[in-house]
């Protein structure tokens, strides 16, 4: 497989009143996840040049499935979380830290460590 599960379609709506096919999970060391582009939540818009504008889930899954070994995916990358999936129902529970909340302090501090270590080697 291609390394990805997908959720949409006409008659599996991810999201209300749309019909798109969506990224739902990227599989660990699968294909997508070693080529690194695709995202969790990336609208597909066409496998190989064949558009996936109104087709039912398991229309699109078929596509995937007879996609070959060269497939060309053409995405529109969600910028911004929408309201989740047609039956999703809020727990209330939040959903973690942002990346870059861990991140930029993590980097800034990588940074840092760097810069020391070569001003210390530097008085050597």
């Amino acid at each position: 497989g291609l390394g990805f599960n997908i959720v949409g379609g006409t008659d599996q709506q991810y999201i209300s009143n749309d019909n798109s096919i969506y990224v739902s999970r990227i599989k660990k060391d699968g294909a997508a996840y070693l080529d690194g582009r695709l995202q969790e939540g990336d609208k597909i818009l066409a496998v190989n040049g064949k558009d996936l504008k109104d087709l039912r889930h398991k229309d699109a899954v078929e596509l995937f499935r007879s996609a070959g070994c060269d497939v060309s995916l053409k995405i529109q990358r969600r910028l911004h979380p929408q309201n989740g999936p047609a039956c999703h129902q809020d727990t209330g529970e939040s959903g973690g830290l942002p990346l870059a909340a861990i991140l930029v302090p993590g980097l800034a501090l990588a940074a840092a460590a760097v810069w020391v270590l070569l001003r210390y080697r530097q008085r050597m």
